[in-house]
């Protein structure tokens, strides 16, 4: 059985050999370090690998396969976790959400031309108060593991909503993986659509979506109008249903002090309580958007480009699943990102960590005869 360090040793190999050049393999490795620098600003001129220009033509320009990229990168994620699984007792949970990668400019080089108009529908846009690029995100959790497996760009007005977008992500889970186990889908009230929710039920998993208070019953009331009048835990059913929902309910304390009723459904008849506390598990969605931004740069694309910005989400996220191999693989477990990263760059692109330490000396070295030094670099066998 191979090891946690070889599979990644084996994706960043796999990888490397599909870049035509030697130049576009030190591109990749170059980006793939500028991610793992762990400090939320990976932005291509601080790499000192390098330049700017270079890795924008490899993001923008060359013609290497983003699609193979995935496949392969999907193929080493996939063996891993087969050949890591845990107790086939614990279910497979398979988290949707949508995150906004915020954005202030016009940003037309991202566009799609709308049709019978002149005008560009671009993909930064306004959702929920918020502009950007906003992307719908599938996030696996197999015991230990977590992989961010695929994701979309919500285009906006006319264009597949966030949970058709969903429901699509849905058909991307491997069956390999699911094969014998319970599969818990865990969802926001923007994926409680009865199409979200038909298509879970189709696969025979295991929905557990939060639902809007307004929502209405066959019987023609509302899910607020259960509040005081029912014990969570009860069956309903949902108008555009043929089968019966478990409902159950909470208050969450928001940002500003105030509390807000939640309601959470699933198609098993789990208790009320067993429920919420399923439901409050969705939030290990939220742990990742946060770290793939604030130490990844997941939000700082800034290409010219809609085949750059992509190629920069995908890189972002394979870089952040290597890293987590190698949290899982480090002993005694790190249990810190930057210093995560840190070993990450030093087990798999040590190569990264020598450039930057020449580029170091370099800059130092009038600061080393400042006090009488001279910084001499030679091989082992001289």
């Amino acid at each position: 059985m191979e090891t946690i360090l070889q599979h990644a040793q084996g994706l960043v190999y796999s990888l490397l050999v599909l870049m035509p050049s030697v130049y576009q393999k030190a591109s990749l490795n170059a980006l793939l370090g500028l991610f793992l620098d762990a400090q939320g600003h990976a932005l291509p001129e601080q790499t000192q690998v390098k330049s700017a220009s270079s890795l924008s033509r490899f993001l923008n320009r060359y013609n290497w396969s983003t699609r193979e990229v995935i496949r392969t990168t999907r193929r080493h994620v996939l063996g891993q976790i087969l050949s890591h699984l845990p107790h086939p007792s614990t279910p497979v949970r398979i988290l949707i959400d949508l995150s906004t990668l915020e954005k202030t400019g016009k940003f037309w080089h991202l566009s799609t031309p709308m049709p019978d108009s002149d005008k560009p529908d671009p993909w930064v846009r306004i959702l929920n108060g918020k502009r950007g690029l906003h992307l719908v995100v599938l996030y696996l959790v197999v015991g230990q593991w977590r992989v961010p497996w695929s994701l979309r760009v919500w285009r906006g007005k006319g264009y597949a909503s966030p949970a058709q977008l969903a429901c699509k992500l849905l058909a991307n889970v491997p069956p390999s993986l699911c094969g014998g186990r319970v599969v818990l889908v865990q969802a926001d009230t923007e994926f409680g659509t009865v199409e979200f929710l038909n298509a879970v039920h189709r696969r025979h998993w295991r929905p557990i979506v939060g639902m809007r208070a307004n929502r209405t019953l066959q019987d023609g009331r509302a899910l607020k109008d259960l509040y005081r009048h029912a014990r969570r835990g009860l069956q309903v059913y949902l108008k555009g249903l043929d089968y019966a929902l478990t409902l159950s309910w909470f208050w969450l304390k928001r940002s500003d002090g105030k509390r807000e009723l939640r309601f959470v459904a699933s198609s098993y008849p789990y208790s009320g309580a067993y429920l919420v506390l399923l439901g409050r598990k969705r939030w290990a969605i939220e742990g990742f958007f946060k770290t793939a931004k604030h130490q990844f740069g997941l939000h700082c694309f800034g290409q010219g480009t809609k085949l750059g910005v992509y190629r920069w989400l995908v890189l972002c996220v394979i870089a952040y699943v290597l890293a987590h191999w190698i949290d899982q693989w480090a002993w005694p477990p790190v249990l810190n990102w930057k210093e995560t990263c840190r070993l990450t760059l030093e087990t798999l692109f040590p190569s990264i960590i020598w450039f930057q330490l020449l580029r170091q000396i370099r800059l130092s070295e009038h600061i080393a005869a400042q006090f009488g030094f001279e910084i001499v670099l030679q091989t082992l066998s001289g």
